[in-house]
């Protein structure tokens, strides 16, 4: 439980001092508890209160996609780690790793490497931005990840990677599903 808020409508004392006594216990468990006292009017109108709930839901909702996002750019390891690309050996074809890929030229090589980690990179630092709530900085993240994994996909693409190609692409078409959140 992030938030919890006490509001009460009284029209006496005894309601108040028992939502008094709700907000002593409930600060013991979580100290991000708000008090709030409330008119007819309010309670008639919840403006308000609807608006307070739909900013709340708006923010958890910024969260858990910022969250995936960075998640999404951290499954670039798999890039590195699964055996996606071809090694040629005695008349057949053997998947490798990245770290045993030898079917490029280092320079190639050296790119992917740097691409790949620099998604993981941009993963760690937007999951980060998005738990202390740096929403600039999310922006420019963001930013420079899918202007990254667009550069991963042409460039896997170009060298004729075709099983690391499928995979960056589908974590640049996740990552671009989450910049569009259902409403």
């Amino acid at each position: 439980m992030s938030k919890t808020a006490i509001i009460y409508w009284s029209g006496t004392g005894n309601t108040q001092t028992m939502a008094m006594s709700v907000l002593d216990g409930a600060r013991k468990a979580n100290p991000d508890t708000a008090f709030f006292s409330v008119s007819v009017d309010d309670l008639l109108s919840a403006e308000k209160l609807m608006d307070i709930a739909e900013k709340d839901a708006e923010s958890r909702m910024r969260r858990v996609s910022g969250r995936l996002f960075g998640a999404v750019d951290l499954s670039a390891f798999l890039l590195i780690f699964l055996p996606l690309y071809p090694n040629p050996a005695d008349g057949y074809v053997d998947s490798v790793n990245l770290l045993s890929f030898t079917g490029i030229s280092p320079a190639i090589r050296g790119v992917y490497w740097a691409l790949f980690l620099a998604l993981i990179l941009a993963g760690a630092v937007k999951i980060v931005l998005t738990e202390v709530k740096a929403e600039k900085g999310q922006r420019a993240v963001t930013t420079f990840s899918m202007g990254v994994g667009i550069l991963c996909v042409f460039l896997l693409a170009l060298t004729k990677e075709a099983y690391a190609v499928v995979v960056a692409f589908l974590l640049l078409i996740g990552k671009t599903m989450l910049l569009f959140p259902k409403r």
